[in-house]
C-alpha cells in the first residue's frame, strides 16, 4: 500500500500528465486554425483542399483532446475559481480579440465572401456528395456552425454530466441541428427539392409565411411543397402554442433552436455576461417586442398586397423582407448576436432581437403552465443562479422571496437549478391554478427577520 508521500507523488504525475495532454491538444487545435488560412495562398486546389480538411481535423482533434483532459479531472458543473479573473470570460484582452475575430468572420461571410473563396472551393467535393451541387459561403457557413455545436455540445456532455436534464438538453440541440438543420436540407437539395429547414419556425424564419415562399412551395411537383407550407403554418400558429402552454418557451429555445443550441454550448463559456439590470431589461422590451411586430405587420401587408395583386404595396413589398434581413436578420443575430458572445453574454440575439422568443415569451407569461418554483427558506443568497442566468433576470431575488420565476424572457435552460447549491430551484410544469402563488415556507415576517 503506498505512503502519503507516494500518493502525492502519483497525484502530482497524474496532474503534470493531464496538464501536457491538454497543452498538447491545444498545439494542435492552434495548428488547425493556421491550415484553414492556407488555402488562401497561391496553391493549386488540390493541395488547398488537403490543407482545408487538415485543418479541420486536426482543430477536432485537438478540441476534443483539450476537453477531455480538461474535464475528466475537475469535478462536474459551474465552478467559481476565477471566470471574473480569466480574460476570455471577464471581457479581457483574450474576450476583445474573440469578439473582434468572430464579428470579422460575420461580416466576410454577409458581405464579402470572395474573401474566402478558397476556403468555399474546399468544400465543392463534399458539397458535390451531400447536395449534388457546387459549395457556396452558407453551406460553408453551415458546416462551422454546426460542427461548432456538436464539438461544443461534447464539452457541455462533460462540464455538466452529473445533470440529466443538461445532457439531455445538450444532446437535443445536436440532434436537431445536425438533422433538421443541416444533413435534411441538403439532402433535399440533393433530390431535387426545395432548401427547408424543418426546426425552423415563422416569425423566426419570417419568409415561410410570406406569399412569395407559400406560392413558390405550392408550386413545386409533388406533395413535398405543400406539406412544407401545412408544416410551417401549423407548427407555427397551432404547435407552437400548444407546446409552450405545457412545456413554455424552453420546448424551443433550449431544445431545438440552432440559436439556441450555439448559445447553449458554444456560448456557456460567456453566459455569466449577461447585464442583469434594469436598464438592459427595458431595453429588452422596447426592442424584442417591436421586431415582432414589424414581422407581424409585414407578414400581414404582404398577404393583403397579394390578395390585390400588388395594389397596396407594389414594387415595395420586396422591400420589407429585404430591411429586416438586412437589420436583423444579418447584422443583429450574426454580427451582433453572435461576434458579440465574449462581451455581452451568448444570448445577446435571443434576449434582444429575435422575434420567435418575443412570440414565445408572450405565450409563456400569460397562457403557460411553466414556471420555476423555489423553496426560499432554503436560499443561502450565494449569487450562483443569477450570475450564470444567460438572460439577464435576477434569479436570486425571486429565490429569497420565495416567488415563483415566471418570466417571459426565460428560455428554461435549467442553468439556475443546475448551479443551486441548496436544491432551492425547480423547473415544473404544474397546474395555472396558483401559479403565481410564493411558496408557504415564506412570510412577510421571515423576510423582516432575514433582512
Amino acid at each position: 500500500m503506498p505512503t502519503s508521500d507516494q500518493s502525492l507523488a502519483i497525484g502530482y504525475n497524474y496532474h503534470d500528465q493531464t496538464d501536457t495532454l491538454q497543452k498538447v491538444g491545444l498545439t494542435i487545435f492552434t495548428l488547425g486554425l493556421l491550415l484553414l488560412f492556407l488555402p488562401s495562398l497561391p496553391v493549386s486546389s488540390v493541395l488547398g483542399q488537403g490543407l482545408f480538411w487538415s485543418g479541420i481535423g486536426l482543430s477536432l482533434l485537438g478540441l476534443v483532446l483539450y476537453l477531455i483532459q480538461t474535464y475528466q479531472k475537475s469535478h462536474p458543473g459551474v465552478r467559481n475559481n476565477g471566470v471574473w479573473l480569466r480574460g476570455s470570460t471577464s471581457r479581457g484582452n483574450i474576450a476583445w480579440v474573440t469578439a473582434v475575430g468572430l464579428t470579422g468572420f460575420y461580416i466576410i461571410l454577409y458581405w464579402f465572401p470572395f474573401l474566402i473563396e478558397p476556403q468555399i472551393r474546399a468544400l465543392d467535393s463534399f458539397s458535390q456528395w451531400l447536395r449534388n451541387k457546387p459549395a457556396d459561403h452558407w453551406l460553408l457557413y453551415g458546416t462551422f456552425y454546426t460542427i461548432a455545436i456538436l464539438i461544443m455540445g461534447l464539452r457541455a456532455l462533460l462540464k455538466y454530466r452529473h445533470s440529466p436534464y443538461q445532457i439531455i438538453r445538450t444532446l437535443s440541440v445536436m440532434f436537431f441541428q445536425l438533422g433538421l438543420a443541416y444533413l435534411i436540407p441538403y439532402t433535399l437539395q440533393k433530390l431535387n427539392e426545395p432548401e427547408f429547414y424543418f426546426s425552423y419556425f415563422w416569425p423566426l424564419k419570417y419568409d415561410y409565411l410570406f406569399p412569395g415562399t407559400v406560392g413558390y412551395l405550392v408550386n413545386e411537383p409533388g406533395a413535398l411543397g405543400v406539406f412544407m407550407v401545412f408544416w410551417s403554418a401549423v407548427i407555427s400558429l397551432v404547435g407552437v402554442p400548444i407546446l409552450t402552454y405545457f412545456f413554455g418557451k424552453r420546448w424551443y429555445c433550449s431544445w431545438v433552436c440552432g440559436c439556441g443550441g450555439l448559445a447553449e454550448t458554444a456560448g456557456d463559456p460567456y453566459r455569466q455576461l449577461s447585464d442583469k439590470s434594469r436598464a438592459a431589461w427595458q431595453w429588452e422590451v422596447a426592442i424584442i417586442y417591436p421586431v415582432l411586430g414589424f414581422i407581424v405587420i409585414t407578414t400581414l401587408l404582404l398577404w393583403i398586397n397579394s390578395f390585390m395583386s400588388g395594389g397596396l404595396l407594389g414594387s415595395l413589398s420586396d422591400g420589407f423582407a429585404q430591411t429586416y434581413g438586412f437589420f436583423v436578420g444579418s447584422i443583429f443575430s450574426g454580427v451582433i448576436g453572435v461576434g458579440f458572445y465574449p462581451i455581452m453574454g451568448s444570448r445577446v440575439w435571443c434576449r434582444f432581437g429575435c422575434p420567435m422568443a418575443a412570440y414565445l415569451g408572450l405565450l409563456q407569461k400569460h397562457f403557460s403552465r411553466f414556471r420555476i418554483t423555489t423553496n426560499g427558506g432554503q436560499c443561502i443568497s450565494c449569487g450562483n443562479c443569477s450570475t450564470y442566468c444567460e438572460m439577464g433576470i435576477d434569479v436570486r431575488w425571486y429565490a429569497q422571496q420565495g416567488q415563483p420565476i415566471i418570466r417571459s424572457s426565460c428560455v428554461g435552460c435549467g442553468m439556475c437549478a443546475t448551479v443551486c447549491p441548496r436544491g432551492v430551484l425547480n423547473l415544473e410544469n404544474g397546474p395555472r391554478e396558483g401559479r403565481y402563488q410564493p411558496t408557504t415556507l415564506i412570510s412577510p415576517e421571515n423576510l423582516r427577520i432575514l433582512s
